[in-house]
């Protein structure tokens, strides 16, 4: 500034003090800085999260896998217990609800027990028939059990799609030294493997069902019941 103002008489200069620039460069070079880090932050991560998932170290996968049951045959077995029928039949539920090709009645051949375990398959033959399995899905064959000397049992399998998760139960490195924060390589591993032996039909894991057809004429009567100032609730009558 080059000019000068008079004031009361007497002029007056204005006075420049060095380190004004300086101390302004400082102030927006922090700012500057600042702004740095919080665009660092909102893009890059979260303060206190770990980007860590578990579910995708582990994830639940869906394959063919082959289900089988085996039934223990005693050598002088003439019929099939009750324990033994249960199990078969809850494993016949289990093969019609999966829709495979057939299933197979694998029986010893071979082994001391062989003629008990004849007779033991007829009654499974007969028991997966009653629960249901047409004649025709079901195949009847042989396998060499010599070596199970009087211990061989007659073995049920199909094949059918299931859900499950691969590599639980690895502990590749030590737990002890993360100064990371990170969980360890199994975790996750358990509740995974599980989630996906609870799901009963392993296709709901890739995608939702479609929407069912409405029921026309409850709709009508709940609506009716509504309007009416009644109680559109369903009443269940027990047996008598």
């Amino acid at each position: 500034m080059n000019s000068v103002v008079k004031s009361a008489g007497k002029p007056f200069t204005p006075v420049h003090r060095r380190g004004n620039g300086k101390a302004a460069f400082a102030g927006i070079a922090l700012m500057v800085l600042l702004s740095g880090c919080e665009s660092v932050s909102k893009r890059h991560f979260t303060v206190g999260s770990v980007s860590d998932d578990y579910r995708a170290r582990h994830p639940i996968v869906i394959s063919e896998k082959e289900q089988t049951m085996d039934v223990p045959v005693a050598t002088g077995a003439y019929g099939l217990p009750s324990a033994e029928r249960s199990a078969v039949l809850g494993f016949s539920q289990r093969f019609r609800k999966s829709a495979s090709g057939s299933i197979s009645v694998m029986i010893p051949s071979g082994s001391s027990n062989e003629r008990a375990a004849n007779r033991v398959a007829k009654k499974i033959i007969l028991t997966l028939r009653e629960s249901g399995v047409p004649h025709n899905r079901i195949i009847r064959a042989p396998y060499y059990a010599a070596n199970y000397g009087s211990s061989a049992p007659v073995r049920l399998s199909y094949s059918a799609i299931r859900a499950g998760v691969k590599g639980c139960g690895q502990w590749p490195s030590d737990l002890a030294p993360d100064t990371e924060n990170k969980n360890y390589y199994n975790f996750g591993c358990a509740t995974q493997n599980n989630l996906a032996e609870l799901v009963a039909n392993p296709s709901d894991l890739l995608g939702p069902r479609g929407s069912t057809s409405i029921d026309a004429e409850r709709r009508l009567r709940v609506i009716e019941a509504y309007r009416n100032a009644g109680d559109p609730s369903t009443v269940y009558n027990d047996a008598q």
